[in-house]
């Protein structure tokens, strides 16, 4: 039997898709956030054991749990919260559980990440397991329902579940480790779009995903520059060859929806307000050296 969830409001989603910073987070943990984090290690645990049951997986092929180890609990963490994004394309709606447990398990993430990053242990298996939570919850945000358009019990909507994992992307791109890939991903996901959209039946049910889907990424984008760039850009290991490398697949990206332009010319609007916002938050580091200003200058191209 799954643990009982406690009844209060989680606030997890409040604010979910306002262009705003985060509100300033405490000094100190609070003793509740350490229950917290126990108790959803447990429920992780106790998922990730029921879901070996009812894959009738050989335990001589899993590796046995072990509370100390750090990469292997955010492996596990991972792992709990793309399940909880599937439950909420299943129901078509969120609930309380999502709300507590999904922040629950984003809080839980960062700080193992952060002590993982500090001890700088096993960078590659991390980024391993990092960039597979990116390309999982990106297949399912930018999700075109198998009968898209319509269904035997009406129009089929993911939307609202859509926005609910853009949120926790949001959420995730407090770490720059984490926030940096998102957006190379998400980057690379938007030139791929344009090239379906081209070959694409406009009249084709999959159309208006996919047009929607265009939306979400852009606007996610911009979310974690408005959010998080300023605070990345100081952090001691602010990764200079990932920043490029997604600052290129950004400006390609622009390059990409220029060709679909007459498609939508709301595309390139959009996310030519994305780049000048980045031109302005990036400025100030390259003109002290700290970025390359070749890349800096196709910013304001």
């Amino acid at each position: 039997m799954e643990p009982p969830v406690a009844s209060c409001r989680c606030h997890f989603f409040d604010g979910c898709s306002d262009l705003q910073p985060p509100p300033p987070t405490g000094g100190g943990e609070h003793w509740v956030d350490e229950v917290l984090r126990r108790r959803f290690l447990r429920l992780a645990r106790w998922k990730e054991k029921r879901r070996r049951l009812d894959r009738s997986l050989p335990v001589t092929s899993l590796m046995e749990f072990n509370s100390e180890d750090e990469i292997q609990q955010l492996s596990l963490s991972t792992d709990f919260l793309v399940e909880l994004s599937d439950g909420i394309f299943a129901k078509r709606e969120s609930c309380s559980t999502f709300a507590t447990f999904s922040h629950q398990a984003v809080n839980f993430i960062l700080s193992l990440l952060k002590n993982i990053l500090l001890s700088k242990r096993e960078k590659e298996l991390v980024e391993e397991i990092i960039d597979g939570l990116v390309t999982r919850l990106m297949k399912r945000m930018c999700t075109i329902p198998e009968n898209a358009g319509t269904s035997d019990s009406g129009p089929v909507d993911c939307s609202d579940a859509q926005f609910n994992v853009q949120h926790l992307f949001r959420k995730l791109g407090n770490e720059e480790f984490i926030g940096q890939r998102i957006i190379l991903a998400v980057s690379q996901k938007i030139s791929n779009v344009s090239e379906s959209l081209l070959l694409l039946d406009p009249f084709d049910d999959s159309f208006p995903d996919m047009h929607g889907n265009m939306f979400i990424m852009i606007q996610l984008i911009e979310f974690l520059i408005s959010d998080y760039m300023k605070i990345w850009l100081c952090c001691e290991q602010f990764d200079k060859k990932i920043f490029e490398e997604w600052v290129r697949s950004i400006l390609k990206a622009r390059k990409d929806l220029e060709v679909v332009e007459n498609i939508n010319g709301l595309y390139v609007v959009y996310i030519e307000r994305v780049v000048g916002r980045l031109a302005r938050e990036v400025a100030p580091a390259a003109y002290q050296g700290k970025l390359d200003l070749d890349v800096f200058s196709k910013l304001l191209c």
